[in-house]
């Protein structure tokens, strides 16, 4: 059996799937799972595409002490696991592609040495999607690696709708809205024929409303707009990120409050948006079920901002079909979805409260002007598919040149 392995490391956990490749267009899912609690109380767990239990072994803080650990956990339970398979490639999602990178690109040491650079602009996700790229490429020098970037779905966007008000050489040096979640908003392009075909080449706004939360205007299956920029800090308010905010606010805490570089970089990313606005927590779940006063303000918040970004995408398309609900909230909140809704009933949307309730995936009455729908992203699935064409771009359909799941390099 031929096998592609997908990767997306964050800072203290490795969540990776594995697909089975044939002679089919798209990977067939084998096997998910993650290792988390990194450097803590690491734990490796591993299900397969029914659900059910392949692995789940806990181990010391020393034996899995940092990401390429992990990444070599991960590749000694796949030997085990799938002795006598192909292990023919490996799709890695990468935060920032920079000015540089539109498409997937397999990776190599140039490569690599470019995407260091992106580092300053996705400082939460960069640093923690090129270390298993690195881990790999010395323990398993032969196999292929496919970068697939977020930004990379945004990249045909007009000039307009890129540009900052900035002097033209810093938008040649890259600064410039790139946009993010591309993968996930890619995904939903590419479901839209099967599960909406009605709207698949109409104007639609997607919610990607999680942890961290954008949202992107299609139009004919393209990004016209998005709500992130320049980094994954601008747009909507998320789970610790401030979202769109004034420059002059970081101008203030760097010149009247004494805050240094880093002190700004940890508030916006870490002890802002829902977090900051509730001092409580950034769960939706756990502001939900609070009575808290701060914690009613900031989901009040966080839906007027949902809100008033469907109207700012609607207008950048001239005019909207429909709207998308993705990822963690947008899929599995109906208070959530139901209040965004009721805030947005002047595009002539009216919502089917039982289907809300149910999830969908189509959530609005017939005779509602704007067709609201729920459809679950799965950016690792989108990774699959670029890494498989990639892969046998590279190959041209010759013979795979590893023999079994690879040992490591010695």
């Amino acid at each position: 059996m031929d096998l592609l392995l997908v990767v997306n490391a964050g800072s203290s956990s490795l969540k990776f799937c594995v697909y089975s490749i044939a002679e089919a267009p798209t990977p067939a899912l084998v096997s998910r799972g993650q290792v988390d609690g990194i450097g803590t109380h690491p734990r490796l767990r591993a299900r397969d595409d029914g659900g059910a239990t392949l692995a789940d072994q806990t181990f010391g803080p020393t034996e899995i002490a940092d990401v390429a650990a992990a990444m070599g956990r991960v590749g000694a339970w796949l030997r085990e696991k799938y002795a006598g398979s192909n292990l023919v490639a490996v799709g890695h999602r990468v935060a920032h592609g920079g000015p540089r990178y539109s498409a997937p690109v397999i990776v190599d040491a140039t490569v690599l040495a470019a995407l260091e650079r992106f580092v300053p602009l996705a400082p939460l996700h960069q640093p923690h999607h090129l270390r298993p790229m690195r881990s790999l490429a010395e323990r398993y020098p032969g196999v292929v690696q496919v970068a697939c970037f977020d930004t990379a779905f945004h990249r045909g966007h007009p000039e307009v709708a890129d540009r900052y008000a900035l002097p033209d050489d810093l938008y040649k040096e890259g600064v410039r809205r790139y946009g993010f979640h591309g993968l996930s908003y890619e995904y939903i392009a590419r479901r839209l024929p099967s599960v909406a075909p009605e709207i698949a080449r109409g104007a639609v706004v997607v919610c990607h409303l999680g942890s961290g939360s954008s949202m992107c205007a299609i139009k004919a299956g393209r990004s016209v707009d998005s709500t992130m920029g320049f980094t994954a800090l601008d747009g909507l308010p998320m789970g610790t990120r401030c979202g769109q905010l004034d420059p002059g606010v970081v101008l203030y805490l760097l010149t009247e409050k004494g805050y240094s570089a880093t002190d700004v970089e940890h508030l916006l990313y870490h002890r802002a948006g829902l977090r900051g606005l509730s001092g409580i927590t950034n769960d939706v779940r756990d502001l939900l079920a609070s009575g808290d006063a701060h914690a009613r303000l900031a989901l009040d918040y966080f839906v007027y901002r949902v809100a008033r970004e469907i109207g700012s995408l609607a207008a950048a398309m001239n005019g909207i079909d429909a709207l998308v609900f993705t990822a963690g909230i947008g899929e599995n909140s109906p208070e959530i979805r139901a209040r965004v809704c009721a805030r947005s009933r002047w595009l002539g949307l009216e919502m089917d409260e039982a289907a809300n309730r149910a999830g969908g995936p189509c959530i609005s009455i017939p005779r509602s002007a704007v067709s609201v729908w729920v459809i679950p992203t799965d950016e690792e699935g989108m990774i699959a598919e670029h890494t498989l064409e990639a892969w046998r771009t590279h190959e041209g359909r010759r013979s795979h040149a590893h023999d079994g799941v690879p040992e490591p390099a010695a």
